[in-house]
């Protein structure tokens, strides 16, 4: 089970650092510049916007620089079964900001105001993409899939309540 727990963390921690940044960042300028679509609602809304895209996408990849850089080290240390690279992390980076996108438009069809929870979807869309992006170029070890899809929301959630707690969240989900 250790197995499991350390791989997965070390597999998806540029995404998962790509998915928080955008909140520090309080971006200004929304990805979807204001458009709506069809029904009338927003694309994304503007929690959304292109510095955290960005922003998110680059401060991802910094830390997935930084598991590159680590991983002869961790690897006398412990026998990682995933080596990140370049093409990884920005795979993983890349999918995280565009799911969490996705997940947005999604929330604004079904007619779900920005800030309001959408369960399940709120904290796994990101995550999903994000692994389907890696899956591109990897076959990805099921079990760690598995775990990540149960530890990732209770994850999610614990961070959103110290992100309120810090007030740089409206609401505690």
């Amino acid at each position: 089970m250790l197995d499991i727990i350390i791989n997965s963390f070390w597999l998806i921690i540029p995404a998962y650092c790509a998915n928080f940044f955008p909140v520090l960042l309080r971006g200004r300028h929304p990805i979807d510049f204001e458009k709506k679509f069809i029904d009338g609602f927003r694309l994304f809304g503007d929690g959304k916007t292109i510095e955290g895209f960005f922003g998110g996408i680059f401060f991802g990849t910094v830390i997935g620089l930084l598991l590159i850089y680590s991983q002869p080290l961790i690897q006398n240390i412990y026998p990682l079964q995933f080596q990140h690279d370049i093409l990884s992390v920005f795979l993983l980076t890349t999918g995280a900001v565009t799911g969490d996108m996705i997940g947005s438009f999604i929330k604004r069809r079904f007619g779900i105001k920005r800030g309001d929870s959408a369960p399940l979807l709120d904290q796994l869309d990101f995550l999903i993409f994000s692994l389907i992006m890696l899956s591109i170029i990897c076959t990805l070890n099921i079990y760690w899939v598995i775990f990540l899809a149960i530890v990732t929301p209770l994850i999610h959630y614990s961070s959103n309540i110290c992100a309120f707690l810090l007030k740089l969240k409206k609401e505690p989900y």
